[in-house]
């Protein structure tokens, strides 16, 4: 079975094809070495044969056949061992001078060449293989020329049989090397699959792990667990959404069930009836003001707002935002100062960001007591835009920064005062979009509240 899911493996096969085509520029490799070194020792052998018969030639054309036999004859008799082989033949190709006892019976090539074997010094040594070369004389006389080459076989045979176990040993180590490399993927890939069947099953707190290394694989599965950190937050969110709409839409439902029911009795009065009525449509209100809260965080992020990012004039925005909310501030007798230097234009959605802004100004006069003050103050840098907004109000615990920032969390557990929890949300959304944070600090006393909006 492991070897199945072995061969399988696209990791396998990609390691076959890279054997083959190893195997194959080895094969290329051994094969030039080959003609580089058996092939020269021939060329130079047939080199040395070929400048023998012309020097044999030059002699016979001077001084007959008698001046060739005493050149034949001194060369016999120089040479310690029978390397070179000569033989003058007759019409009749009967042995006339030379070392051979008979002319060969194999067929000379087109050029002229012979391979042929020659018997050996004892009965019981091997037969030794000769290249000579054919050279006819006039008068009817034959002549060979040719060497032992006997060693150069042996030597051609021993580079073969190197060349030819050298590419054994290389496929194989190819193999080997890919079945370990297969083996390692494979390793690796059922790890990530074993803990994505766990995650499947249900516990989201399986993380794959990483072998220490920093190689792709380990960038690979760091992406993934980030990525895997980031669905369980998600899941985690949707849980606890989903537990805070329960709770929270539990009690206008019910007083929406209630007023209902009592606008089906008939003994109450017409200025009953129709304050009943106005109750109800305004709790049916609230209700659509909250999933029309979530139905747009949950737009903001989906990052489908994106597209339609233009650049944004901050100061226009500025303006506009302190013009709609500064009567608002003005009935409760509080004061919003501006501090702000000259500031580019910034690359977003207006109406975001202006939503954005408007919601951590609306919780500021919102929180802040009647006489106090809020300050928005915007710090124009180079590569990041900081828009801050602190008031004088109660402000909230620092063990509360992170929570705030979640859907339908109130700092009031009797959540009687009017809102849904879902403002600041709908702010961290937007900032998210932006590739923006959001940073909470104390103001002493109150808060304040820093967006910082990167340019980039």
């Amino acid at each position: 079975m492991q070897i199945t899911k072995l061969c399988k493996s696209s990791t396998f096969r990609l390691a076959l094809i890279y054997m083959a085509l190893f195997s194959l520029s080895v094969l290329l490799l051994l094969g030039f070495i080959y003609w580089s070194t058996a092939g020269y020792m021939v060329r130079q052998t047939e080199a040395t044969i070929e400048a023998e018969v012309v020097g044999l030639a030059e002699r016979y054309d001077l001084s007959g056949l008698s001046g060739l036999s005493n050149l034949i004859s001194e060369r016999l008799s120089r040479q310690t061992s029978e390397t070179s082989l000569y033989l003058l033949t007759d019409m009749n190709f009967n042995p006339i001078l030379g070392n051979l006892e008979k002319w060969p019976d194999a067929q000379p090539s087109d050029q002229g060449w012979l391979s042929f074997h020659i018997d050996g010094a004892s009965p019981h040594a091997e037969q030794r293989k000769a290249l000579a070369k054919v050279f006819p004389l006039q008068g009817h006389f034959h002549l060979l020329v040719g060497r032992d080459v006997h060693n150069l076989a042996e030597t051609q045979n021993l580079i073969r049989e190197a060349l030819f176990w050298g590419l054994i040993i290389t496929i194989v180590l190819a193999l080997a090397g890919g079945i370990m490399m297969s083996r390692t993927m494979m390793h690796k890939i059922e790890t990530i699959n074993d803990t994505c069947h766990r995650i499947m099953d249900g516990d989201l707190t399986q993380r794959i792990p990483r072998s220490g290394g920093d190689d792709d694989f380990d960038k690979l599965i760091a992406t993934l667990n980030r990525m895997l950190d980031q669905l369980e937050l998600l899941m985690q969110g949707v849980k606890q959404v989903t537990n805070n709409i329960a709770h929270d839409l539990r009690t206008p439902l019910s007083r929406l069930r209630r007023r209902l029911d009592m606008l089906r009795e008939n003994k109450i009065t017409i200025d009953r009836h129709e304050e009943l009525l106005d109750q109800t449509i305004s709790e049916a209100d609230g209700l659509l003001v909250t999933f029309k809260a979530l139905l747009r965080i949950s737009e903001v992020e989906s990052g489908s707002r994106r597209s339609g990012f233009k650049n944004v004039d901050i100061a226009v925005l500025l303006d506009d935002l302190i013009e709609f909310y500064e009567p608002l501030s003005e009935g409760k007798d509080q004061t919003i100062s501006v501090e702000r230097q000259q500031i580019r234009p910034l690359h977003g959605d207006r109406d975001l960001l202006f939503q954005a802004f408007a919601n951590v100004l609306d919780n500021a006069i919102k929180y802040t007591p009647a006489g106090g003050h809020i300050r928005l103050s915007v710090n124009d840098q180079p590569d990041l835009l900081q828009v801050s907004i602190a008031d004088s109000g109660p402000g909230i615990p620092v063990s509360a920064h992170e929570q705030v920032f979640e859907r339908f969390y109130r700092l009031e557990t009797s959540r009687s005062s009017p809102g849904n929890g879902l403002g600041l949300s709908l702010v961290a959304a937007i900032v998210n979009l932006h590739h923006g944070q959001l940073e909470l600090s104390d103001n002493c006393p109150g808060l304040n509240l820093r967006i910082c909006l990167p340019r980039v």
